[in-house]
């Protein structure tokens, strides 16, 4: 099919225009993660499911060394790409995965993504898979972790384009049933989503 001069021209002001559409949407505050966002979270993550399987997991990993932590890292990054997927999979299939899933699930929209992480900053348990599966050199992880059991640390906001919305990043310390720091955990919120149920009088 041929095209017209001013046809094509209207195509390339369309494609302009939309590609600048993160720069036009303004960034929901992250100031909107407020106590009562934190306290839902903190309360799905207050669940014997979660801390059995982060203690667990510490007694495999603890005494890695950083050289073998990173052999781990580099195999989950290669399995990401074909199909037999060992590690990967093992974490997936985890009862921890599981009920990550459904409690995002079962929000409608308000979470992205959510895992969790051991003493070492290895994913222990997630609802999707993630680029990497050490989370130690990252400011989710040391931030939290290693700052104690009421350690949260909020990211910026970023503009998620496939999905149009605005995200951020919510990461705290897991601790055990006796408020033990034993992880740490991660939680996109759409903020989008979060800002038009406050907007709306709904819960978070």
């Amino acid at each position: 099919m041929k095209y017209s001069i001013p046809t094509l021209s209207a195509v390339a002001l369309f494609v302009s225009c939309t590609s600048g559409f993160a720069q036009d949407v303004p960034a929901p505050t992250t100031a909107l993660i407020d106590e009562a966002v934190i306290a839902n979270i903190r309360e799905f993550l207050d669940a014997p499911i979660v801390w059995k399987s982060v203690v667990a997991r510490n007694t495999k990993t603890r005494g890695l060394t950083e050289a073998e932590i990173d052999v781990l890292d580099k195999q989950w990054r290669a399995e990401r790409e074909v199909e037999d997927q060992p590690i990967v999979a093992s974490v997936l299939t985890s009862p921890l995965s599981s009920y990550l899933t459904r409690i995002q699930a079962g929000n409608l929209g308000l979470y992205s993504e959510m895992f969790v992480m051991d003493a070492v900053g290895l994913n222990v348990g997630q609802s999707a898979t993630t680029s990497d599966y050490w989370q130690g050199d990252e400011a989710k992880f040391q931030k939290t972790f290693p700052e104690g059991p009421d350690a949260v640390f909020v990211d910026e906001a970023e503009f998620n384009d496939d999905t149009g919305t605005w995200r951020a990043q919510v990461n705290l310390t897991v601790v055990d049933a006796e408020g033990t720091p034993i992880g740490a955990a991660t939680v996109e919120m759409n903020l989008t989503e979060l800002q038009r149920r406050k907007l709306l009088g709904l819960n978070s």
